[in-house]
């Protein structure tokens, strides 16, 4: 499922880009200029050469008979915007009940996800609060970073003493002799001094005013921009950063800054590209990529931890265990350890789609073998493979897939509908019975 507008391309995992206007191609496949194709290539290529293993999930390229050279999309999933201004946002392959695939709902899903993620901003972000999502990521991460930056100058800008130095005509706070003697040996009138005042121009406010300002440049949302222009006024005598790094590392945490962590991070995250990994390119303006692996492991992580938290002990990226003990090495890490009564169940989670036509439908051996390591090591009852639910799967096999060896280890194939995820958490939490 691919969508475009002017300068800006939607596509979803697994869907691919070709160069120029070619005509007949189905619907996984887009045609893009051949400009945007090539600077999207060069991205690719030069994160490969810089980034090590990550940037090899980020895209692929290929060459398709009859079709020429691909890009197609991988494991990672957002936006990348290219100097030009064009727009490209990845989302993920997200099986939805529609007969044809919404956008917006799978962005929706996508948002709630990213809600999970440990150190990023998504931590209050309200599907109801957003309004429509006909926007793209990137404008709807600026309207939520506009709802913080609004509710942080309601409560009104936070301010510090500063040191100032300066040759002035007043005398005030401490004299600095050696400067005194060299600038004002004639001018007797003059004093330099050193001194502490009160004042909202301090790092934090600095980053929050040069993250509102690139984001006027960057957003084309209307709406975005006249929130923008409005909130910098509450910025007017803070000045901008000349120096991201010196003035992230120059925030304060105490309690005086309560209300700000959340806006920090989110300056992160535009000033900086900080999501999981930091993308760049020579014709790139910003790229912001999430590994839908973690995501996804997150989420799941998270929704289970809420549901059974309460009455039951849950682990989350477990590190007790070693696969050799005599020296420990290979450290066992499952996503998630859950303990019910006496009786321990590992989960782990896997961002693959399934599909009947594969052989082992797609269950790669490799994991196989590390779940049978987590039985062993773990003692543990049961093991569930989470997959995410998607069309190549049959409705039988949609109820799992169970495989038992002779010495008692069980692992089972699971499959989650991230459209209705309580009811398929409520199917497979009902399996976890122990007799």
């Amino acid at each position: 499922m691919v969508t475009t507008l002017r300068n800006y391309y939607v596509i979803k995992e697994y869907d691919s880009f070709v160069r120029g206007g070619l005509a007949g191609l189905t619907s996984n496949y887009i045609s893009i200029p051949e400009k945007t194709f090539d600077e999207l290539e060069n991205f690719i290529i030069s994160n490969r050469n810089d980034s090590g293993a990550d940037a090899l999930e980020l895209m692929s390229i290929s060459f398709k008979r009859g079709i020429g050279k691909v890009i197609s999309a991988k494991n990672y999933v957002g936006l990348i915007q290219m100097d030009d201004g064009t727009q490209i946002e990845i989302l993920p392959k997200i099986y939805t009940k529609e007969k044809t695939e919404s956008v917006t709902e799978t962005r929706m899903i996508f948002l709630k996800m990213l809600r999970s993620l440990n150190n990023l901003p998504f931590k209050t972000f309200n599907n109801s609060s957003l309004g429509e999502t006909k926007n793209n990521l990137y404008e709807i991460f600026i309207k939520m970073f506009i709802y913080e930056i609004r509710e942080l100058t309601k409560k009104g800008l936070r301010s510090s003493y500063l040191q100032h130095e300066e040759n002035e005509k007043f005398c005030k706070g401490k004299i600095i002799f050696g400067e005194q003697i060299k600038k004002n040996i004639v001018h007797k009138e003059r004093f330099f001094v050193t001194y502490d005042f009160f004042s909202v121009n301090r790092p934090e406010n600095k980053l929050i005013k040069t993250t509102l300002i690139k984001l006027l440049r960057l957003s084309k949302n209307l709406q975005n921009v006249k929130d923008i222009e409005q909130l910098l006024v509450a910025f007017e005598v803070v000045d901008v950063s000349v120096n991201y790094e010196k003035d992230f590392s120059s925030i304060m945490t105490d309690r005086s800054m309560k209300g700000y962590e959340l806006t920090l991070a989110w300056c992160r995250l535009f000033l900086i590209n900080k999501s999981f990994t930091t993308f760049a390119g020579s014709n790139v303006a910003y790229a912001l990529l999430f590994p839908m692996e973690k995501v996804f492991e997150a989420y799941i992580g998270n929704v289970i931890n809420k549901h059974f938290g309460t009455n039951h002990k849950v682990k989350l990226q477990d590190r007790k265990y070693h696969l050799f003990d005599k020296p420990k090495q290979f450290n066992l890490q499952p996503d998630i350890v859950l303990q019910m009564n006496d009786f321990i169940i590992i989960m782990d989670t896997k961002w693959k789609l399934l599909n009947d036509s594969y052989p082992n439908h797609g269950i790669s051996q490799a994991d196989m073998y590390q779940m049978y390591a987590y039985s062993k090591k773990y003692s543990a009852r049961k093991i569930y493979l989470l997959y995410p639910l998607n069309k190549g799967i049959s409705a039988v096999e949609t109820q799992g897939l169970s495989f038992i060896s002779n010495d008692q280890v069980e692992v089972n194939i699971a499959f989650v509908d991230l459209q209705d995820i309580s009811k398929s958490l409520v199917q497979i939490f009902a399996s976890l019975s122990i007799n």
